[in-house]
């Protein structure tokens, strides 16, 4: 977790107030006429970012690199009556290569979401949601010599679940706020005593309050920007501590099968990492929808 000093509190605040008005900015549409309410929609996508660079003789000097990032993103929205449920799979992996230095990872993500809702009034939803967030191989501190591993599959893994309040005025646009969410953090022996679990063991136990945000939108023709923000502060273990974790996706269509891609994403977690932890991935590759569907 990240202590709250005044720096991360304007910080956060600005990330907040950035996200709010961002929410409350959505213009209103006039509905003309009723219509039907989907039971289903159903979207994956999956994009290949690809980056190369040779050099021969070349006065100036450089590296040969190879570079490529597959991510995968899937959602599922269901709505019948007064029940709404939304599930949302996030997963990639990117490596590169650079001569002399062999592979290194550029990516490495695997992120389960799902919320079920039960409808109180207009927008507002009695809520339970798990999340599920880990990698897939192992990652190394290449600062060090020798180079130092710092995770590895499943390790860590989190598991976060609990009831909340979801308000939700379209798939685009949605808060859960959880006060009572659980969360288990999941280690390896190699990594015990690391990530907020105690040295001689393999998992912790945190109870605290949970908010997700989302919000996607059309900024203009054929740019979408997509914000996810989480922010999480544990009750049993200095509570004036918070997690946070936002992530912004701009994208920028050029046809119907390329894009332009740009990822920001910032974690702040004193168990992980006692720093900012950064990450900014720029591309254009290849973007597929290899499931869409609406069902009524």
């Amino acid at each position: 977790m990240f202590k709250t000093n005044p720096t991360f509190r304007y910080l956060f605040l600005t990330l907040f107030l950035v996200f709010s008005i961002a929410v409350n900015s959505q213009q209103k549409k006039v509905e003309k006429k009723k219509v039907p309410v989907p039971k289903w929609k159903i979207l994956g996508r999956f994009t290949f970012i690809f980056n190369q660079s040779a050099f021969s003789n070349w006065a100036a000097g450089g590296q040969n690199t190879v570079a490529g990032n597959v991510t995968i993103n899937y959602d599922f929205n269901y709505k019948k009556n007064k029940w709404n449920w939304d599930t949302r799979l996030i997963t990639g992996y990117g490596l590169s290569y650079l001569t002399a230095k062999g592979y290194r990872k550029t990516d490495d993500r695997f992120e389960l979401n799902t919320l079920l809702g039960l409808k109180s009034s207009k927008y507002w939803f009695f809520s339970y949601f798990t999340n599920i967030k880990t990698q897939y191989t192992r990652g190394f501190d290449y600062s060090k010599t020798p180079e130092l591993p710092v995770s590895d599959f499943l390790s860590p893994a989190y598991l976060s679940f609990g009831p909340g309040m979801l308000w939700k005025k379209s798939d685009n646009l949605n808060i859960n706020i959880a006060p009572a969410t659980a969360r288990l953090t999941f280690v390896n022996d190699i990594f015990s005593g690391k990530f907020g679990v105690d040295k001689g063991k393999n998992t912790a136990l945190s109870l605290g309050f949970n908010l997700a945000g989302y919000y996607k939108t059309n900024i203009m023709t054929n740019v979408e920007l997509e914000n996810i923000l989480t922010v999480y502060s544990d009750y049993l273990n200095k509570p004036q501590n918070i997690d946070l974790e936002y992530q912004a996706n701009l994208r920028f269509k050029v046809n119907k099968s390329i894009k332009m891609h740009i990822t920001v994403h910032t974690i702040f977690d004193d168990n992980a990492s006692g720093r900012l932890q950064y990450r900014e991935l720029f591309g254009l590759g290849i973007n597929y929808s290899f499931h869409e569907k609406v069902t009524y």
